[in-house]
């Protein structure tokens, strides 16, 4: 008898593991969320990226925590993930998830770039995500960014994008407009440059921006293959443009990373360069590059993205998910995104403290341009490798 009341308190505990494994909890309570403690409801938030990213966020759920009018109501969880550390990513992670027909998991927001949201609607449907009420997010009643994919069932709330970084020393009134930059570029021969694509965000950014100028917008989130075929005008651009580049030693470089644009232009050696607004920014701020440096936005815009967040419907505390969501759209939050990350703000910054990053009032969230072309990024890179840099 003892042996058989033992064997059934180990099947038990066997059993109990298996579910906390398996993304259940526990004692469910709903949709409200676990006590955490202190009787705080509990809210596990999702994300993944580089570890600038992992610090930013573990900043903002110690503010929510602690100090935002949710203090003493709900807790909130970071559950991180360093991009490039494992085979199953996030988007992977939740799109199992949700056709294993899980509910009542851990999942109850989730922080998603356009890329990775992209990804997840193609692979589960946007009504995998809770439909969001706007009386629940007051905060977002002023955003004017709206994301292209599952526009009403996740809310942005920061902005990056590439832009021009130039050297106001050498350059008092930058280009505006896309032709004024070649018009720049022929004028100034070897004082631009943009790295490898394939090596950087900024690079890439800036070589499909200007194939993809020829094309219509919906080529810009599409990997249908006939775009292929549309590339010959935007590739001409390219090597119109090859011999005003960079050069070294007699020939035309390409820079490896966004860094190595920003060194040449940090050391003198070009004017001008595409790189990430938060990059340049975040290294001014640091000292690392000189305060003449300052970026602009021109017309077309280069590609950006807008950072947003989802509540999915298999989680298991929708209001303190909204509650979170709120908050990152409230001047505190936003703010702390700006100090520590340069983040494009996404709401009025007049009540803000914007102290050397007084850039990022000029740029306009409406005219970002999210590009994602899934496959064919790997074919643009190829055409771009036997093109652009075998020409003499």
């Amino acid at each position: 008898m003892k042996r058989r009341l033992l064997t059934m308190i180990l099947s038990a505990v066997m059993l109990a593991a298996c579910l906390t494994g398996c993304g259940g909890k526990a004692g469910d309570s709903g949709n409200s969320g676990d006590a955490g403690s202190g009787g705080k409801k509990a809210v596990s938030l999702w994300a993944t990226g580089s570890d600038n990213v992992r610090e930013i966020f573990e900043a903002l759920v110690s503010d929510f925590n602690t100090n935002s009018e949710y203090a003493g109501q709900y807790e909130v969880t970071l559950q991180f993930m360093l991009s490039g550390t494992g085979a199953q990513t996030l988007a992977d992670m939740l799109a199992a998830a949700s056709k294993a027909g899980q509910t009542n998991t851990d999942y109850d927001i989730v922080d998603l770039s356009g890329d990775d949201l992209s990804k997840l609607v193609s692979l589960i449907g946007q009504e995998q995500f809770v439909k969001l009420d706007s009386s629940k997010i007051p905060n977002a009643a002023s955003v004017e960014a709206k994301s292209s994919i599952a526009t009403d069932y996740c809310q942005p709330y920061r902005g990056t994008t590439v832009i021009l970084a130039y050297d106001s020393a050498k350059v008092p009134t930058p280009p505006a407009t896309m032709d004024e930059l070649v018009a720049w570029m022929k004028a100034n021969p070897g004082r631009f440059a943009y790295n490898t694509p394939g090596t950087g965000g900024a690079g890439d950014s800036f070589a499909r921006s200007s194939v993809y100028n020829f094309l219509p917008e919906e080529a810009f989130t599409s990997d249908d293959e006939k775009w292929i075929g549309e590339w010959d005008e935007g590739f001409n651009f390219l090597k119109e443009i090859h011999p005003y580049i960079y050069s070294s030693g007699g020939s035309v470089v390409y820079p490896n990373k966004n860094q190595g644009t920003l060194d040449l232009l940090n050391q003198g050696e070009i004017d001008m360069c595409p790189n990430w607004a938060d990059m340049v920014l975040s290294q001014r701020a640091s000292g690392e590059i000189k305060d003449s440096i300052k970026i602009t936005q021109i017309d077309p815009a280069l590609t950006g993205s807008l950072q947003s967040l989802v509540i999915p419907t298999f989680g298991s505390n929708t209001d303190g998910a909204y509650a979170f969501m709120n908050y990152m759209l409230s001047p505190a939050a936003q703010e702390l995104m700006v100090k520590q990350m340069a983040a494009i703000p996404l709401i009025d910054a007049s009540s803000m403290d914007m102290t050397g990053y007084e850039d990022l009032q000029g740029l306009d969230v409406s005219n970002f341009r999210l590009q994602s072309i899934g496959g064919l990024s790997t074919s643009f890179n190829e055409r771009w490798d036997s093109e652009i840099a075998t020409i003499g």
